[in-house]
C-alpha cells in the first residue's frame, strides 16, 4: 500500500484536527540510527526524532535489547497496584539526577498527563486554582493543560478549570522588550511578573509554569537567569514553580541536564517525558516529597510506569548518561548553530537562528520582517525533497524546529547544514 491510499483511509477515520506534515505525507517503516526509511523505500536523516523523542535514536541494541529481555517474561502489565523493580529503580535515578531535595516520582504516559498532574498537585498543595503561565508556551492538549498553553494554534477550548494569568518573558524574538540588553530584558520580565500578580490575582496562587526553552512556540528562550529572577518574586508570594521539561530535558541543552538549570534555580517540581522512553510511552513529575505528598484521597496509573515502559526508560537513561550524549548534544548544536548562522549571513528571509544544545529554531521572516509561514512550509517541503526531515512551529507558524537524536554525529550535522543551505 502506498502513501496515497493509506492517507485516504487515515482522512477517513482521523479527526480533521490531528495535524500531518507534508503536502504528500509520508509513512515511516523502517528505521536505524539517525536515519528512517519511508514506505515507499525513501530514506532521509531525521532531524526531528518524532517531536525529539527518540533521544538517542533508532534501533538502538542496549535499548531493544532491555525491552526485549522484559517482554520475554511475559509481564507486559501489572499497573501500580503491585511493586515493580524497573519502575522504582528508573524513580531513584531521576529523584537523583533531578536536584531536587527529598524528591519524589510519579509516571504517567506522556507530558500532556504529566504536566496535568504537576496542575493538580500545585492547586491542591496551595488551596489555590489560579495560575502563572508565559505567553507563547504549550503544555500539551488535555483541559487543564490547554488553558496554559499561551499559544492561540494550540488552544482549542476557552473553558478551563484553572484561572490563568500570562506573563512576558519566554519568547523574545518578536517581545516588546526585544531590543533591550540581558540584564535589562530580566529586569522588564521581572516587573511584568510582579504586575501581573498584584493586578490580576488573589495573591496566592497555586504555581508558575514555565517550559525553559519554548518547544512548539518555536524553540524559543529568554536570557540565562530569567526565571531565578522569576523564583525570587515567586518565593516572597510561596507560589510554587513547576518546569516543564518535557523537551528540555536528559541533556539536550547540551550544557545542563535539564534546561532550568541554565537558570541557577531549582524548581519545587518537574515535568518530564519524550526523550525518557527514546519511543515508549512514558512521562512523568518529580517533586518534592511534601508536594508530591499532598493528595488526600487514592490515586494510581493503570499504564503509567509499567514495565516494558520504565525497562525501556531505563536502558534509555543509562545509555544517554554512559555515552555523555549531552557533551556530544553541546559540541554538535554550537557547530549546527554556527553553520546555520553563516548560511543566515546573506538570506534575509531567516530572521532569527536560535537554540541550545540540539534544540535550534530557525524563523523565517517576509521582507518586512513580519512572520512568513509559507517560507516556513517552503523550507519544511524542500529539506523533504533532498532527504531530511525537520519540523515546524512558532506561534506564527514560521519557524523551522530542529532536534535530532543526541547520538548524531558530525558527518551527518555537515550533511544537514549543505541541505539547509540549498533550500534556505
Amino acid at each position: 500500500m502506498g502513501h496515497e491510499e493509506l492517507l485516504a483511509r487515515h482522512r477517513a477515520v482521523m479527526p480533521d484536527w490531528m495535524a500531518l506534515y507534508y503536502e504528500q505525507p509520508i509513512e515511516l517503516a523502517s528505521a536505524s540510527g539517525r536515519r528512517v526509511t519511508d514506505r515507499e523505500g525513501r530514506t532521509y536523516l531525521d532531524f526531528f526524532a518524532g517531536i525529539l523523542t527518540n533521544a538517542v535514536g533508532y534501533d538502538v541494541a542496549e535499548i531493544s535489547d532491555a525491552i526485549r529481555s522484559q517482554l520475554a517474561t511475559g509481564v507486559l502489565h501489572s499497573s501500580t497496584l503491585y511493586l515493580i523493580r524497573s519502575q522504582v529503580e528508573l524513580a531513584e535515578k531521576i529523584a537523583e539526577l533531578s536536584g531536587i531535595p527529598d524528591a519524589k516520582v510519579f509516571f504517567t504516559n506522556s507530558g500532556t498527563e504529566a504536566n496535568e498532574t504537576a496542575l493538580m498537585l500545585a492547586t491542591q498543595f496551595r488551596r489555590s486554582d489560579q495560575v502563572l503561565a508565559l505567553r507563547n508556551s504549550y503544555h500539551g492538549r488535555a483541559f487543564a493543560t490547554v488553558a496554559i498553553t499561551g499559544n492561540r494554534g494550540w488552544s482549542a477550548s476557552s473553558l478551563s478549570p484553572v484561572k490563568v494569568s500570562w506573563v512576558h518573558g519566554g519568547y523574545r524574538f518578536r517581545s516588546p522588550f526585544k531590543d533591550l540588553s540581558d540584564a535589562d530584558y530580566v529586569k522588564a520580565c521581572v516587573a511584568d511578573l510582579r504586575e501581573v500578580i498584584e493586578t490580576t490575582t488573589a495573591g496566592d496562587v497555586a504555581c508558575m509554569i514555565a517550559e525553559p526553552i519554548q518547544g512548539v512556540g518555536g524553540f524559543s528562550s529568554p536570557p540565562d537567569g530569567l526565571f531565578g529572577a522569576f523564583k525570587e518574586v515567586l518565593d516572597e508570594y510561596g507560589i510554587l514553580f513547576v518546569s516543564d521539561e518535557v523537551q528540555t530535558g536528559w541533556g539536550r541543552t547540551g550544557e545542563h541536564f535539564w534546561g532550568i538549570q541554565s537558570h541557577g534555580v531549582t524548581p519545587d517540581a518537574m515535568t518530564f517525558a519524550k526523550g525518557l522512553g527514546n519511543g515508549l510511552a512514558i512521562g512523568g513529575v518529580v517533586a518534592r516529597g511534601d508536594l508530591m505528598d499532598c493528595l488526600t484521597a487514592n490515586s494510581l496509573s493503570t499504564f503509567g510506569g509499567n514495565p516494558i515502559a520504565t525497562t525501556g526508560a531505563l536502558a534509555t537513561l543509562n545509555y544517554l548518561l554512559d555515552h555523555d550524549l549531552q557533551a556530544n548534544a553541546a559540541k554538535l548544536g554550537e557547530r549546527l548553530v554556527d553553520g546555520l548562522r553563516d548560511i543566515a549571513a546573506d538570506r534575509p528571509a531567516v530572521g532569527d537562528v536560535r537554540g541550545k544544545g540540539l534544540m535550534i529554531g530557525i524563523e523565517m521572516v517576509g521582507p518586512d520582517g513580519a512572520p512568513d509561514a509559507a517560507r516556513a512550509v517552503a523550507v519544511l517541503e524542500g529539506t523533504r525533497e533532498r532527504g531530511l526531515l525537520v519540523g515546524k512551529g512558532g506561534l506564527y507558524g514560521n519557524v523551522i524546529r530542529l532536534a535530532p537524536p543526541m547520538s548524531l554525529t558530525e558527518d551527518e550535522v555537515e550533511e544537514a547544514l549543505g541541505i539547509l543551505e540549498d533550500v534556505l
